[in-house]
């Protein structure tokens, strides 16, 4: 029998404090190379803290012979290999990334080679990284805007650019944290579209969001997060349900099933 390849990503009862208070509460969680997995939660639940632990800007409180986090099977990992394995989407880079006022769209994405969110002044990049960027823009349908500054850029444009970003290295999952927040009707079911068509590809997706309709058809894996906890893991059509949504989110809700997902009000 071939040997089975190590999840992407491990949670062993993590536990992150922050300013003196548990953020995260024994958290266990597995996500499979290729699971896409949805977690649902509302604001203040623990979801960004969670992403936060995973891209190892916040780290869980370790104890002797407790191995809370491993990720592709490894504990300790060089920051930046990792980085090219886990590509980021969230509201901080986005303001970031908002604020780059003199950089291109090209500029912006291959300065994910550099480690910066756009391309350092007097630093040389190698000539194979281009076709690479032409390529992550390409998937995110936005190549013809690639020598536009940002400002000129709206903010569903700026989003899929930081999407290009976290492409570019052909990471092993991409991690969004809310990422049609800002987005108008069609800005909003153009991105959902081209993350269907990246989990579609074979890029693993982990997506941190409140609204339900954000999950898509090809999501395996549903978490449901409450107050720093993980309240059940599992497929999406027993957890997607009123009940479960209504104590989640502790207000009464009626989730109704369709042809491209779910809803609920």
């Amino acid at each position: 029998m071939a040997p089975t390849s190590p999840a992407l990503l491990e949670l062993d009862r993590a536990t992150v404090w922050r300013d003196r208070v548990p953020v995260l509460r024994q958290v266990s969680l597995r996500v499979d190379q290729g699971q896409h997995t949805v977690i649902l939660g509302p604001n203040g639940c623990g979801k960004s803290t969670l992403l936060k632990l995973l891209h190892r800007e916040l780290y869980p409180l370790a104890e002797p012979g407790h191995t809370p986090l491993r990720i592709l099977g490894q504990s300790n990992w060089n920051l930046t290999e990792l980085r090219a394995q886990l590509g980021l989407v969230s509201a901080d880079l986005h303001a970031q990334l908002a604020a780059q006022t003199a950089q291109t769209v090209e500029q912006t994405v291959v300065g994910a080679f550099h480690g910066s969110l756009g391309l350092p002044q007097g630093r040389q990049t190698d000539p194979a990284c281009w076709p690479m960027v032409r390529t992550a823009l390409a998937e995110m349908d936005i190549a013809d805007l690639a020598r536009r500054r940002l400002p000129t850029l709206s903010t569903g444009q700026l989003r899929r650019v930081l999407i290009a970003r976290a492409l570019v290295h052909r990471p092993q999952a991409l991690l969004l944290d809310e990422p049609t927040t800002g987005l108008d009707i069609g800005a909003r079911r153009q991105l959902l579209a081209r993350l269907r068509s990246l989990a579609q590809s074979g890029m693993t997706l982990v997506l941190i969001t409140h609204h339900l309709d954000e999950v898509i058809p090809e999501t395996r894996q549903v978490v449901l997060l409450r107050d720093g906890q993980v309240q059940a893991a599992g497929a999406p059509a027993p957890l997607l349900t009123s009940a479960q949504l209504s104590a989640l989110f502790g207000v009464p809700l009626r989730v109704q099933r369709h042809e491209h997902g779910w809803s609920m009000d």
